[in-house]
């Protein structure tokens, strides 16, 4: 009798256990990490146009037949170099004669300040009247003025005849020439020969929208204007028609004080250093602007963020190991990542997958990240 009570109430002992066991609540296996904290550069992208930072048209400024073109079409010229020739003998007859008339106005000066100087001391002697005296001084006066016309008229004859000979007025790439050997050209339509630019800087033109302003000014970010107090400045990068990302980043230097009120967007320019020529003007390309640098921002994996009406929440891991449904504020969202600007602290644990099998209070197992990787690898 004895032997069946112990057995009972070994029995009922086990039960008992058990009971208890089924009681614990059941703990759900969750992907979760500590949230990070970074610096998130955040970006803006743009189509931009290819523009040489000098551009400049070579003009005919005197009429005459071309007779040399000294120069190799498209290749790189200096700045003073000899482009085109144009038929100078008419110029230079104009110099000769100008120089000619100079000669005799000179002389007619000489001649008349001789006279004054002779007739000074006659008419302090009394020796010829004050009417003598002045209409040599005043021919004097006369012949100095003229002097000085033809002087000017041999500049700008010496002028005209220095703008036969065309030269480069910068440092270039000067294109194919625009008229032949032979051709009359001079002022108006038929002035053109030639254009050059200076393409080892380069700029490149993009248009912003008016909220882009608006948000880097709530950033305090001025574009157009570099601040030293600042750890970063507005670099642009451009991709190459190869998808290729070009070596050389560009700063913003210039940036329209007003928006287009048809397109509701504003220009901005940036400078970008090109020594290999790899940026040809009138070229179109992607532009990669640097709008802000968030520095120490909360970034949590996208895929923890879960939206419904009244928000954005993220299961927290609490340290009691409960998930707890944490509404947040969120920011920009850069590479699958997006900032908390409100409503988690750093080094947080959060969850980043399971959280469908969560609701608040429920008790978790955290595993990080590299572990739920691993036990899939073992599976397969």
């Amino acid at each position: 009798m004895r032997k069946s009570f112990e057995i009972l109430a070994l029995a009922g002992i086990v039960l008992l256990a058990g009971c208890k066991k089924e009681q614990q609540p059941e703990r759900q296996v969750v992907t979760a990490e500590k949230v990070g904290v970074e610096d998130v550069e955040i970006y803006g992208e743009y189509v931009g146009k290819i523009r040489a930072k000098t551009f400049v048209e070579v003009r005919a400024r005197v009429e005459g037949y071309l007779e040399e073109m000294l120069f190799e079409e498209g290749k790189r010229v200096k700045k003073n170099q000899p482009l085109f020739r144009i038929n100078s003998d008419l110029y230079k007859a104009r110099v000769d004669k100008a120089q000619a008339q100079l000669k005799k106005d000179e002389a007619q000066e000489a001649k008349y300040q001789r006279d004054v100087e002779r007739l000074k001391p006659l008419y302090e002697q009394n020796a010829a009247s004050q009417a003598d005296l002045d209409n040599a001084i005043a021919a004097y006066e006369s012949s100095k003025a003229n002097v000085a016309m033809s002087k000017a008229d041999l500049a700008q004859a010496e002028l005209e005849l220095s703008y036969t000979t065309l030269r480069s007025p910068i440092d270039g790439y000067i294109s194919e020439r625009y008229a032949d050997i032979g051709t009359l050209v001079g002022p108006g339509s038929t002035s053109l020969l030639a254009t050059i630019v200076e393409s080892d800087e380069v700029f490149v033109d993009f248009s912003l929208t008016a909220l882009d302003y608006l948000r880097s000014q709530q950033r305090n970010v001025t574009l157009g204007e570099k601040d030293a107090s600042r750890s970063w400045q507005p670099y642009v990068t451009i991709t190459l028609a190869d998808n290729s990302v070009y070596s050389q980043k560009g700063i913003v230097d210039f940036a329209e004080p007003q928006v287009d009120p048809k397109t509701g967007t504003f220009s901005v320019r940036a400078e970008i250093p090109n020594p290999d020529r790899k940026l040809l003007p009138g070229q179109f390309t992607n532009v990669k602007l640097l709008l802000d640098v968030r520095e120490n921002a909360i970034v949590v994996p996208s895929k923890a963020v879960k939206t419904e009406k009244g928000g954005s929440y993220i299961y927290v891991v609490r340290s009691d190991s409960t998930a707890e449904k944490r509404f947040v504020e969120l920011g920009p969202e850069v590479n699958n990542k997006v900032i908390v600007e409100r409503g988690l602290g750093p080094y947080e644990t959060i969850v980043v997958e399971g959280y469908h099998k969560l609701s608040p209070g429920t008790l978790v197992t955290p595993i990080p990240p590299t572990e739920k990787k691993e036990e899939k690898k073992e599976q397969v």
